[in-house]
């Protein structure tokens, strides 16, 4: 079974760069404490790295 991570969004993106509102709403990541759950991909693990000033990052045990 693919393993998943809980991705929430901890600070607000008001006043960050464009490049990092495109990462956070590719993530599905609208409004502060919202979580979504991913699978654990590089691509995910790629965008979450260029935000993670701005996430909080949980992997899940299935």
């Amino acid at each position: 079974m693919p393993r998943k991570i809980r991705v929430t969004l901890r600070r607000s993106f008001i006043g960050r760069p464009e490049s990092q509102r495109k990462v956070l709403r590719a993530l599905g990541l609208r409004k502060v404490d919202q979580k979504r759950i991913l699978p654990d991909a590089p691509w995910v693990r790629g965008m979450v790295e260029k935000v993670g000033h701005l996430v909080v990052v949980e992997e899940l045990s299935e």
